[in-house]
């Protein structure tokens, strides 16, 4: 194999790898596992869920998690279309949409949102970690956070 061959297979391993960290963020946000979920992240990530609303660090971020299973009776996120640009060889810029069906435990009628992700991801050993995770809403109904991100559509 050639050393641009070499790269490629290297490059699609790590798309892999990329794309079941986003499905495994999906998958623990869904089943109410803060631990696990704060652990897809790096120590000092970023994580942006609305102008007001996030957090700076993996400790401060599982904060923000607290109560997710009080407030939430259910929740099923939708991740597809995962674009991956590689800065580096341990760097990528991902950018994936998202629907996400909310049940709230309130009586309310349940949440909607469709918007993207935008994602810096770092590779940390072995391992394939989100740096920074901004969400930005395309639209929302009867969703319980009122002030979002727009994606920035021209």
């Amino acid at each position: 194999m050639t050393t641009a061959e070499d790269k490629d297979v290297r490059q699609l391993i790590a798309r892999e790898q990329i794309r079941d960290l986003i499905f495994e963020y999906a998958f623990h946000l869904d089943m109410n596992h803060p631990k696990e979920l704060a652990e897809l992240f790096v120590e000092d990530c970023t994580v942006v869920y609305g102008p007001n609303f996030g957090a700076e660090g993996r400790a401060a971020y599982l904060k923000t998690l607290d109560g997710i299973g009080s407030f939430f009776q259910a929740t099923s996120h939708h991740v597809s279309n995962i674009a991956i640009e590689f800065r580096s060889d341990s760097e990528a810029v991902v950018r994936s949409t998202l629907y996400a069906w909310h049940r709230y435990r309130k009586e309310r009628p349940d949440g909607h949102l469709w918007g993207q992700y935008h994602d810096v991801i770092v590779k940390t050993g072995d391992q394939w970690r989100f740096k920074r995770r901004e969400l930005r809403t395309t639209g929302a109904k009867d969703f319980h956070v009122k002030e979002m991100i727009p994606i920035g559509r021209a």
